[in-house]
C-alpha cells in the first residue's frame, strides 16, 4: 500500500478519473485524453456516458478537419478514454476530478465513496465554482489530498484553471495538479478557498447587478448586453452570458457567495429565482432572458420583448450643424466623429488658442488614419475643413445640436448650460457627455429642460461604437429621437437608459473593479493573478488592475463615490486601498504609478 499523501510526494498523475460527464466533465475528459492521459469517465447514467463518448468522437473529428490533430492522435485520444457507471472504476486513478452538480450532499457522498475505493496517495479534486472546498474536504477521510481544480467552460478552449487549496490541503497535492495544468497547456492560478474564487467571485456579482438592472426595467436586455460588449469590449453581454451559464447555476453560485459575504451585490436578483423555478434556465432549456431556436441552441429568435427594428420614438429635429464645447481629448474626438459624418462643426473652448489646439489634435488623429490606410488624404482634409475653432460659445448661435465635453464637474457644467441656454437658438438640442453626473441638474440650469439630453460617448470617441443616450424625466420625445437619429448618422450604436448614476456601463463596471481592489486589499490574490483570471477565464480584454491604471485611480474613485452616494449600498463603498493610493498620488499610468509601476510619458 502506498504511503499517505502527506508523507511522500504524489505519484505522477497519469491515470485520471472524471466523475460526472455533463458538459464540463466531458470537456475536461477531452483535454486530458488529448494530452496523453488515461481517462476514466464515470457517470451513473450509461446514456450520459455514451453521450460523452459521442461528444469526444465529434470534437476530435472536428479537430482533425481543422488540422489541430492528426488521425493517429485522434485514435490515441479515443483509445485512452473509457467510461463506467460505478465509482469503483476509479480504483487505479492517480487523480479524481469530480464535476457533479453543485450540491454539498452530492459531492460529499462522492468523496466518501472514493475514500473506500482509491489509493491513499490519490489526489481528489472538486470542480466546484461555488462551494467551500474546505467543507468538502472535511468530510473526507483524507482531507489533505482534497483540493479544488476549477476549469472554465468550454474546458478545451479556456486557458484558465484555478487551483484552490484549503487550510487542510497538502502542498504536494497542489504542486502535482499545478504541474498537470501546465502540462495540459493551461494557465494555473493559485487561490484560497472562498466562494467563487477569483474569476467567478468577480464575474457573478457583475452578472447579478445586470439581472437586477433589467428586472428594474432601467434598460432593455438588448441595450444592457450591447452596452457591455461595445463599451467594455466584452465577448458577450451579461444577460446572454447568464443564459449560457444557466440561470439556475448562476443562482446557486450567488447563493453561495451571499452566504459567505452577506454583500447585497451577491444576493440573487429575484428574477433569477423566478426564471429558475419556471424552468427558463437559458440556452439549455430554450428560453431564459432570451428565447432560442431550440433547447441547447445558441441562435436567438425574436419574442414579445424583442424591440422593433425601427427603434423607439417618432421623428426628431433636423440637425445640420453641431457645436462641441471643450478642448480636451473627448471634445476633439467627438468633433472628429461629427465632422467625418459630414456635419459642420464649431469647436469652441474658453480661448481661441485652446480651440485651435483641439482642432490641431483632430488633424493629428486624421493624419494617423491616413498613414494607416483607413482614410484618404482628401477625406481627411475635407473633415478638418468642416471644423471651425472658436474662442467663445457665442459661435454656437446657429447650431442645431450643442454637445458639451468639459470637465466632469457639476458646477462647471451647470454654468456652461446656462450659457448655452442664452446663446443657442430656440429648438437646438443641448447634450451633455457626462459619465456620472445627473443630466437633469444640467437641464435645470436652462429655461428649456425639455431640450436637454445625455449623450455619453466613450473614449476614444472615433473608435468606440457605443453612445449611452440618457433621457431625463423632462426630456422631450422629439429630442430623444433626435439623439438616436444622430447616433445612426455618425455610425454609433445608441442604447437608451434613464438618468441615474453610472448609466449602464459604469454602474456595472465600477463595482466589479472595486471588488477586485477589495480582493487585493484582503490579500486573497495578487493584481497579476486577478488580471490573468479575468482575461483567461472571463474573456475580458484587460484585467481590472490594468484597466484601473488606464482609466485613472482618481477617476475611478470619483465614479465609485457617485455610485455609493446614489444607491446607498454598503457594498458600493470605495475600497480603502483605492482611496489610499489616490491620496498618495498614485493615479495610474498618468503619474507613473498605480497598482503597477509605469514609465512616465
Amino acid at each position: 500500500m502506498a504511503a499517505p499523501l502527506s508523507d511522500t510526494p504524489p505519484s505522477p498523475l497519469k491515470t485520471i478519473a472524471v466523475v460526472g460527464l455533463g458538459t464540463m466533465g466531458t470537456g475536461i475528459a477531452e483535454v486530458l485524453a488529448k494530452a496523453g492521459r488515461e481517462v476514466i469517465g464515470i457517470d451513473t447514467s450509461a446514456a450520459q456516458a455514451a453521450k460523452a463518448v459521442a461528444a469526444l468522437e465529434s470534437a476530435t473529428a472536428r479537430a482533425v478537419e481543422r488540422g489541430r490533430l492528426t488521425g493517429r492522435e485522434r485514435a490515441g485520444a479515443l483509445a485512452r478514454f473509457r467510461t463506467a457507471t460505478d465509482l469503483a472504476a476509479a480504483a487505479d486513478a492517480d487523480l479524481v476530478i469530480e464535476v457533479v452538480p453543485e450540491s454539498y450532499e452530492l459531492k460529499q457522498r462522492v468523496f466518501r465513496e472514493l475514500d473506500g475505493v482509491v489509493r491513499p496517495g490519490t489526489v481528489l479534486a472538486t470542480g466546484t465554482n461555488a462551494l467551500s472546498v474546505t467543507r468538502l474536504a472535511a468530510g473526507s477521510a483524507h482531507p489533505e489530498r482534497v483540493l479544488g481544480l476549477h476549469f472554465f467552460n468550454p474546458a478545451p478552449a479556456m486557458k484558465l484553471v484555478e487551483v484552490v487549496s484549503s487550510v487542510l490541503t497538502a502542498p504536494q497535492a497542489v504542486a502535482a495538479v499545478t504541474d498537470l495544468a501546465l502540462e495540459l497547456g493551461k494557465e494555473p492560478v493559485a487561490v484560497g478557498d472562498r466562494p467563487g474564487f477569483v474569476a467567478d467571485g468577480l464575474l457573478f456579482g457583475y452578472l447579478n447587478q445586470a439581472a437586477a438592472m433589467y428586472e428594474a426595467k432601467y434598460a432593455s436586455r438588448e441595450d444592457i448586453d450591447a452596452a457591455m460588449r461595445l463599451g467594455c469590449g466584452l465577448p458577450m453581454g451579461p444577460l446572454a452570458l447568464l443564459d449560457l451559464i444557466g440561470v439556475d447555476t448562476a443562482r446557486t453560485v450567488l447563493e453561495a457567495l451571499y452566504a459567505e459575504s452577506r454583500d447585497r451585490l451577491h444576493a440573487p436578483a429575484p428574477i433569477l429565482r423566478q426564471l429558475s423555478e419556471a424552468g427558463l434556465t437559458g440556452r439549455k432549456s430554450g428560453r431564459g432572458f432570451y428565447t432560442y431556436e431550440a433547447p441547447g441552441s445558441a441562435a436567438v429568435v425574436a419574442d414579445a420583448l424583442t424591440p422593433a427594428s425601427t427603434g423607439p420614438g417618432g421623428p426628431g429635429r433636423p440637425v445640420r450643424s453641431v457645436g462641441v464645447a471643450g478642448s480636451g481629448t473627448m471634445a476633439s474626438g467627438i468633433a472628429e466623429v461629427f465632422a467625418k459624418a459630414g456635419y459642420e462643426v464649431v469647436l469652441a473652448a474658453r480661448s481661441e488658442d485652446k480651440a485651435r489646439a483641439a482642432r490641431a489634435r483632430v488633424g493629428a488623429s486624421l493624419a494617423r488614419s491616413v498613414d494607416r490606410g483607413r482614410l484618404t488624404a482628401e477625406a481627411a482634409a475635407g473633415t478638418l475643413d468642416r471644423i471651425t475653432p472658436a474662442g467663445s460659445y457665442d459661435a454656437f448661435a446657429g447650431v442645431d445640436l450643442a454637445v458639451e465635453a468639459v470637465a466632469e464637474d457639476l458646477e462647471v457644467k451647470r454654468q456652461l448650460f446656462a450659457t448655452l441656454d442664452e446663446v443657442c437658438k430656440p429648438g437646438a438640442v443641448l447634450a451633455t457627455t457626462t459619465s456620472s453626473l445627473p443630466v437633469v441638474a444640467c437641464a435645470r440650469a436652462t429655461s428649456r429642460p425639455q431640450d436637454v439630453i445625455g449623450m455619453h460617448f466613450f473614449n476614444p470617441a472615433p473608435a468606440m461604437k457605443l453612445v449611452e443616450v440618457v433621457r431625463t424625466v423632462l426630456t422631450g420625445d422629439d429630442v430623444h429621437a433626435t439623439a438616436r437619429g444622430v447616433c445612426r448618422t455618425i455610425g454609433k450604436h445608441a442604447v437608451d437608459c434613464g438618468d441615474r448614476a453610472g448609466f449602464i456601463v459604469n454602474a456595472l463596471l465600477f463595482p466589479y473593479l472595486n471588488n477586485a481592489v477589495k480582493m487585493v486589499q484582503e490579500h486573497y490574490a495578487s493584481p497579476d493573478d486577478i488580471d490573468a483570471a479575468m482575461k483567461l477565464g472571463g474573456g475580458y480584454p484587460m484585467g481590472p488592475f490594468e484597466l484601473l491604471d488606464v482609466v485613472g485611480l482618481d477617476v475611478s474613485l470619483a465614479i465609485e463615490k457617485v455610485l455609493h452616494r446614489e444607491f446607498r449600498d454598503p457594498g458600493l463603498a470605495p475600497a480603502p486601498l483605492l482611496e489610499h493610493l489616490v491620496a498618495a498620488g498614485c493615479l495610474g499610468r498618468k503619474t507613473g504609478r498605480g497598482f503597477r509601476e509605469h514609465a512616465r510619458r
